[in-house]
């Protein structure tokens, strides 16, 4: 298993006791409380998450002044590359956050603790959060993730800029034929894409997936779990005829946009932008306009459409004050002052006490989001959860089949067979 790990991390690095109670828990912390106690903390995102998680982070510290939090974070590549030394070290900060691509490996690793005990004795209090969001960070029995908020796939759509060029918005179940025939004549009516490069194959080419009734990965996580390679050539021969007039950005394009301050939508050279619903806040402070939030198309969205977990925390198994790195999870979730200065930006919360409480403060802009989500979930009720073993060096692997394809390097025929002959592969040979 550790040959693995140096493995997976290689790989991020090319990817960029018993029965007391929560009293007696936090009395433990707090009993040594002139022998203080500090945390690191490490989240990636971009500058307006940076801002407020800081702000919570001093909140957390007035109330429980004995615990101090270092923050580290840094944006999504820099983060994993930052954060594989220190796995490979066993020196992980106290809390990490996490997403479900790495929890499978970096759990399987022992580098996280198992923070099911610490919601027996109520340190993190789960009363108001279901177990099926809580499930979202569950690797067989043992919780390795507490979601922070949930999440679903959407498109954010400048809607002054695409009906200068289109006549129509898109309703909520429009079809990939709409989204194709919008976005070739946004481009020919305004010289500018029609969408962004639907970055993260892994992501929008597993929503296409499920609109079909299919999914990525089996459901014992050794195989691809759908057999008819005509979906993958459908989906990619799509974004070649896009690219091919010009209404669909190049992989070298995409590669160079680090910023959201500089992704496409924001920069006004696209109305469409692939994304999770809870990057909409980002969006709309960087484009400082009036966005609009709509599902992806279909049909099958009833299918495609799922609930994830935007992100997770997770306490690292080296750390020597678990407890206290317990209680800041916990905090981060519940506290309402928090979560009014969080705003959802790391997805719904989870917490129902919590929403019903900030939710009648809420800015228009935010209950677009929280019901778009609340839409899903009544709709599809199923949470994601962890990816396989091996599903990081199969996005890799998806991601550099994609980019050879939309480089012309390769047909989509041809990347088909690819991609199946190297996923099974690695699938099997680490499942």
């Amino acid at each position: 298993m550790k040959k693995l790990l140096f493995s997976t991390l290689s790989l991020v690095m090319v990817l960029f006791a018993g029965g007391c109670g929560k009293i007696d828990i936090i009395n433990s912390v707090e009993s040594n409380s002139k022998e203080e106690i500090t945390l690191k903390i490490a989240w990636w995102g971009e500058k307006p998450r940076h801002d407020y998680t800081l702000e919570v982070i001093k909140l957390f510290e007035e109330k429980y002044p004995h615990i101090h939090i270092n923050p580290l974070y840094a944006n999504w590549d820099d983060y994993w590359k930052r954060l594989a030394p220190m796995a490979a070290a066993n020196q992980l900060p106290d809390i990490v956050q996490m997403d479900l691509l790495y929890l499978r490996p970096y759990s399987d690793n022992d580098l996280l603790e198992n923070l099911t005990p610490f919601i027996e004795q109520n340190v993190i209090e789960t009363e108001s959060i279901s177990d099926s969001i809580l499930s979202g960070g569950k690797i067989d029995k043992n919780l390795f993730g507490l979601p922070l908020g949930i999440n679903a796939p959407a498109i954010i759509i400048d809607r002054n800029l695409l009906t200068q060029a289109v006549d129509r918005f898109p309703s909520t179940n429009w079809s990939w034929d709409d989204f194709e025939e919008m976005v070739l004549q946004v481009h020919r009516e305004k010289g500018i894409y029609g969408t962004n490069g639907m970055k993260s194959p892994d992501v929008f080419f597993s929503y296409y997936l499920r609109t079909n009734g299919k999914s990525l990965y089996n459901k014992n996580g050794t195989g691809l779990g759908y057999e008819d390679d005509q979906l993958f050539i459908d989906y990619f021969e799509m974004q070649l005829r896009m690219l091919e007039k010009g209404a669909f950005p190049r992989p070298d394009v995409t590669e160079n946009i680090n910023r959201i301050e500089d992704e496409l939508i924001v920069t006004g050279q696209s109305p469409l932008q692939w994304v999770y619903s809870n990057q909409y806040f980002g969006y709309l402070e960087a484009a400082n306009r009036q966005l609009e939030l709509v599902p992806p198309p279909g049909p099958g969205q009833e299918l495609g459409l799922t609930v994830k977990p935007s992100m997770l925390f997770s306490v690292s198994k080296s750390s020597k004050n678990k407890e206290a790195a317990a209680l800041f999870i916990n905090f981060f979730v519940n506290d309402i002052q928090a979560n009014k200065l969080i705003e959802g930006e790391r997805g719904v919360p989870i917490s129902s006490k919590v929403i019903e409480t900030i939710e009648e403060d809420l800015s228009e802009n935010h209950k677009k989001v929280f019901d778009y989500v609340n839409k899903v979930k009544n709709t599809s009720k199923i949470v994601e959860k962890a990816d396989p073993f091996g599903s990081m060096e199969v996005v890799k692997k998806l991601q550099d089949v994609s980019e050879q394809i939309l480089f012309k390097k390769i047909t989509p025929n041809e990347g088909a067979q690819i991609f199946r002959s190297e996923a099974n592969r690695i699938l099997s040979e680490q499942n």
